[in-house]
């Protein structure tokens, strides 16, 4: 497995924190049977076994164009899990609207359990600083990582750094899902 490049936007001095989700490569399709608005979104009713929030796509809903997303050309949408059978979707509204039919499809999360979780920093070769479970990543959910850097961690990332994120798994695999350095900012008139 090729692991994904993803540059990070660190501000030396600053605290910086975001989250990761690590996901199979294979995709899961369920039917939906329901969509409303809801309080915070569009609510699609549909058995979906996720465990929070997580990237999905929605494709052949009819009566509701805007929620159609091909999962090998477009983004997905973020979905808040609500409960066994509900997910949510801020970013869009269905009042109004009377869509129907459609399916939910996404990339199910990589099982966690039993597995270490490292990132390594790295200058010219120099290691800077590890990230394990415990201190500075957390896994809250399947598939989810947290990594949070102290402003006295950050302050280590100035200039040209590299990271990588792996994972061993109970079996001694390693698979090395993220790997990136220091986002550039655009110098000349992007």
């Amino acid at each position: 497995m090729q692991p994904a490049r993803l540059d990070l936007p660190v501000v030396p001095g600053t605290t910086y924190r975001d989250t990761m989700r690590l996901m199979q490569p294979v995709f899961v399709y369920k039917p939906i049977t329901a969509i409303a608005a809801g309080p915070n979104g569009v609510r699609l009713t549909v058995e979906h076994g996720l465990a929070g929030a997580w990237p999905v796509w929605v494709r052949s809903v009819t009566g509701m164009q805007d929620i159609n997303r091909d999962p090998r050309s477009a983004l997905p949408w973020r979905a808040a899990r609500v409960d066994d059978g509900v997910l949510e979707i801020n970013a869009l509204s269905g009042t109004g609207m009377q869509p129907t039919g459609g399916e939910l499809v996404y990339r199910p999360p990589v099982d966690l359990a039993g597995a270490s979780v490292s990132m390594r920093f790295t200058r010219d070769g120099t290691e800077l600083m590890v990230l394990t479970l415990g201190a500075g990543l957390e896994s809250p959910e399947p598939g989810t990582v947290t990594r949070v850097l102290t402003p006295a961690q950050t302050s280590q990332l100035g200039g040209a750094w590299q990271y990588t994120l792996d994972v061993t798994f109970s079996d001694s695999t390693v698979t090395r899902f993220y790997r990136g350095g220091g986002q550039q900012e655009c110098r000349h008139e992007c």
